[in-house]
């Protein structure tokens, strides 16, 4: 497929901003290698920036406290996430110890433990345990992978026994054993949409699984619940009006986040489904080719997506990259 051409003066546009995106830029739309001196002097920038160094130094208190909604935006958890996004590494100035205390907190079963709170009614304890859920473990293992860590035996046992827990339809809501009898509201026998999500998040970043059939039973899961939108709705999980604003980082289930993980397999990008929700994203520049955030976390209030009255350039390279990957 032919990648899309973007304009020269966009590039330009997003090479003088953040650090971050211009490394990004750099890596991920035009191709330029690690080595080069530019793309080194951008990564460098981004590592002693306040905004980056301000998040590893909050993920010091790893797992810090419990996990009541892992919508929001504010969780540990997400901040570790988007870190690996911008493409932080284990032996950065700072992440040594974060990486550590994320390790620490691994269970008997293989996923990494954080902090959470089940009520006796749902067969929880009712005060705070670690333990671990679909909805978190997925993105916590992604990020270690992210920071290069994907072969070190403790993460590629939490991806054997995650992966390992798909069915025919994708991931269902599971929680580990001091969750109880807890899971969210749904039908047992349907496929947890954010799950899914995350799970596809975390195997196409891993070669040996990006092409897995756990891999594929959630990706057609994924395509199969956007096609039947308007009918399918498990766990409560709508795909309408708010799922197709654009918004960043990628936390939740909205269509970006959607179309970021489903764009990185190579064998889903000729997806007529995948192309729609491209077109509906590319739809959504302006005239020169800019996205500005139609919904905002308020926890990220300080970075230039965390606003509705500007184009932002992060959220402008998140787009551009799904565009390029799927030809939309």
């Amino acid at each position: 497929m032919t990648k899309m051409t973007i304009p020269p003066e966009l590039i330009d546009w997003l090479l003088g901003g953040e650090p971050w995106v211009a490394y990004r830029t750099r890596v991920d739309l035009l191709g330029q290698d690690e080595a080069e001196a530019a793309v080194q002097a951008d990564r460098a920038a981004m590592l002693a920036h306040p905004l980056v160094t301000g998040l590893v130094g909050e993920l010091a208190a790893w797992p810090g406290p419990p996990v009541n909604s892992h919508k929001s935006a504010g969780q540990l958890l997400h901040k570790l996430a988007f870190l690996a996004d911008l493409g932080l590494r284990a032996d950065d100035p700072g992440m040594p110890p974060v990486v550590a205390a994320v390790l620490a907190h691994q269970s008997a079963q293989g996923p990494f433990q954080m902090w959470g709170n089940v009520s006796p009614s749902y067969g929880g304890s009712g005060v705070d345990t670690l333990g671990w859920a679909l909805c978190d473990a997925p993105t916590v293992v992604y990020s270690l992978a992210r920071f290069g860590l994907g072969a070190e035996p403790a993460v590629a046992r939490a991806v054997s026994h995650l992966a390992g827990l798909v069915r025919e339809n994708g991931w269902p809501c599971a929680v580990s054993p001091e969750g109880g009898k807890w899971r969210g509201p749904g039908k047992k026998e349907d496929p947890c949409p954010y799950a899914n999500l995350i799970m596809l998040k975390l195997l196409a970043h891993l070669a040996e699984y990006r092409d897995s059939p756990a891999a594929h039973a959630g990706a057609e899961t994924a395509l199969r619940l956007w096609e039947h939108s308007r009918a399918q709705h498990p766990y409560i999980f709508y795909m309408g009006t708010d799922f197709r604003k654009l918004k960043a980082p990628l936390v939740w289930y909205d269509i970006l986040h959607l179309g970021e993980v489903l764009s990185r397999f190579d064998w889903l990008r000729g997806d007529p489904r995948l192309g729609e929700m491209a077109a509906i994203m590319r739809a959504k520049a302006d005239s020169l080719g800019r996205f500005t955030p139609e919904s905002v976390y308020q926890a990220w209030n300080g970075w230039d997506f965390g606003q509705k009255k500007a184009a932002s350039r992060w959220l402008t390279l998140l787009v551009w990259r799904v565009l390029r990957r799927v030809g939309g």
